[in-house]
């Protein structure tokens, strides 16, 4: 049970960091190195609400995951 949690976990891992990777891709290359955006509330529409969204429940399975196997050791 242990190795399969790990192998779902690093699996969720390298899903969230291709995620955020896509999602920083969208908002422009000057959000990656602290630039100003126009506006501090944004909209968020089709694609990139489903990006975020998936990114969200990605990050969300991370956790539960990571807590699990915690809990699972100890």
């Amino acid at each position: 049970m242990q190795t399969y949690l790990n192998i779902v976990q690093i699996l969720l891992g390298v899903v969230l960091t291709v995620l955020v990777l896509f999602e920083v891709r969208s908002s422009g290359m000057g959000g990656v190195f602290g630039g100003a955006q126009t506006s501090m509330i944004r909209n968020r529409r089709g694609p990139e609400l489903l990006l975020f969204r998936l990114t969200v429940g990605a990050s969300i399975l991370f956790f539960l995951v990571a807590v699990i196997n915690v809990l699972l050791i100890g």
